[in-house]
Order: structure tokens, then C-alpha cells, then sequence
């Protein structure tokens, strides 16, 4: 198309959304609600822990829907809010050892290999470990090997946690997964690649803080109007299996769901 100086207008960029469920894997029920999320919603892809209880069934889901993105979601621990501090409560490896950081991610990447037969599509922590700079280094590193994106890392991919049912400090904040809300993070959507995160899942005896809003995400993920307005908007809904990784570093990240590990700190969630 012409402008009013008779020169080409640039075509603006087009704006591609990938919707990323984390702790694909974590129980049997989350299972069922990520995959309704993709069956009957617009969930895109998904990070799979491959030492959850359920991560045998995720996978035998994945083996089925060849066109899920299939990502590795490095668990090295779990922190809870208590008292206004962040308290580890389960333990994967010491955190300050970085060997045994690097020899645990390496074991959790050959395990995914080994049970899927492929590597990971792209590469996410639970609770934003990785923004840990020792921890972000190694998995950048391996990242890179394998030519995928690592979550807040790509300049090529922008992170959103915005879709979270909690504030920084683990309040409810079940507006935040809403229709409506969903809607207007639609409407502000950048152009180019973004990856909004999510975490649907049905598991109503989940041993977790973050149980209702999983239950809340599916019902959101799953509604008709949500798909209508991405068609409105002209929104490509993508995933990170159609994407080669370009230049790596210095990505735009979002951090505001709540759990996000800054240096040294434990600030997380689920």
C-alpha cells in the first residue's frame, strides 16, 4: 500500500500470541485441564515436569497431539510466602551449588529425551528459578544447543506473566484470570511474538495455594468469546514448535505474576 508520498508503508507487524501452560505433569486432574485448554480453548503449548507424579500421562497425551509444543519445565524446588518471607518447602538440589544445579538440569533435559524421544520445544523453571544468573547461564547454554527459546531470554519472544490468579504476595486475585481481564490483555497485546504463561488445571485436591485459580484459567482459556476476540484482534496464535530461535539475549520479560526469583531472592509462587 502507498502513502500519501507516494513510497511502500511498512505492513505492521503482525501480532502472534503462543499460550504456555506451565506444570504440565504436576497431577493427573491439572493434566486433564491443560489438555481441555487445548482441546476445546486456545492453549498453544505446554512445559512439562518430567518428575511430577503425572508426567507419564502428560506425555502420552503429548505423543498424541504432535502439534502441542512441548517444553521442559526445570523443577530444582518449590518456595511458599510465610511470615512475609520466602521459605523453601521442597527440595530438588542446593541452589547454591552450581554443579549439582547444572547436573540436575541436565538429568531433568535427558529425561525428557528420554521419555519423549525429542528435545523439549523450548525450555521455563518452575517458579522463574532461572532468573537466578548462575541457573539462567547454564540453561541459556543448553538452550542454545538446541537452537530454542528459554523463557525471558529470546529477543525474539516476549515473556507475560500477567495472566496469574495472585498479586506479589500470593493474595487472591481471581480478576486477574477472568474473561474480561483476558480480553483487555488481548486488546494490548504488542506486535510481534509473545508467550502468555498460564496454569489451568482441574485438580480441586491439589496441595497448593494456587488450586481455584487453576479451575478459574480453564473455564477462561475454554470460552467461545476469548477465541472471538483473538479472530477479532487478527491475533496468529502460534506456538514455540513454529519458531527458530534468532538472536538470543537481551529478551523482553514481564515478570507479574508473582513468582519470580530476582539474583538471590526467593520470590515466588507456583
Amino acid at each position: 500500500m502507498l502513502n500519501s508520498t507516494g513510497t511502500v508503508r511498512p505492513q505492521e507487524k503482525q501480532k502472534q500470541l503462543i499460550i504456555n501452560a506451565d506444570d504440565f505433569g504436576l497431577s493427573t486432574e491439572t493434566n486433564r485441564g491443560i489438555i481441555q485448554c487445548r482441546q476445546h480453548g486456545v492453549l498453544t503449548s505446554a512445559s512439562l515436569m518430567v518428575h511430577a507424579p503425572a508426567a507419564h500421562h502428560a506425555i502420552q497425551y503429548a505423543l498424541e497431539d504432535p502439534t502441542l509444543s512441548l517444553g521442559l519445565h526445570v523443577d530444582l524446588g518449590e518456595w511458599d510466602l510465610r511470615d512475609h518471607q520466602w521459605v523453601q518447602t521442597r527440595f530438588v538440589v542446593p541452589l547454591d551449588t552450581p554443579s549439582a544445579v547444572r547436573d540436575e538440569i541436565a538429568y531433568q533435559l535427558e529425561t525428557f529425551r528420554d521419555l519423549t524421544q525429542r528435545n523439549p520445544t523450548h525450555l521455563d523453571s518452575h517458579q522463574h528459578t532461572h532468573q537466578r544468573p548462575f541457573i539462567k547461564t547454564a540453561m541459556m547454554e543448553l538452550a542454545a544447543q538446541m537452537g530454542i527459546v528459554l523463557r525471558g531470554t529470546s529477543a525474539q519472544v516476549r515473556f507475560w506473566g500477567a495472566f496469574f490468579g495472585q498479586d506479589e504476595h500470593l493474595c487472591p486475585r481471581p480478576e486477574n484470570v477472568s474473561i474480561a481481564n483476558l480480553i483487555t490483555l488481548l486488546n494490548n497485546l504488542e506486535p510481534g511474538i509473545t508467550e502468555l504463561s498460564c496454569h489451568p488445571g482441574l485438580d480441586d485436591q491439589l496441595d497448593s495455594n494456587y488450586r481455584e485459580p487453576r479451575i478459574l484459567e480453564v473455564q477462561t482459556l475454554c470460552d467461545p468469546l476469548v477465541r472471538r476476540v483473538i479472530g477479532d484482534l487478527r491475533i496468529q496464535l502460534t506456538s514455540f514448535l513454529s519458531i527458530r530461535q534468532g538472536h538470543r539475549g537481551g529478551g523482553t520479560t514481564d515478570y507479574t505474576d508473582g513468582h519470580g526469583l530476582t539474583n538471590d531472592d526467593a520470590s515466588l509462587s507456583e
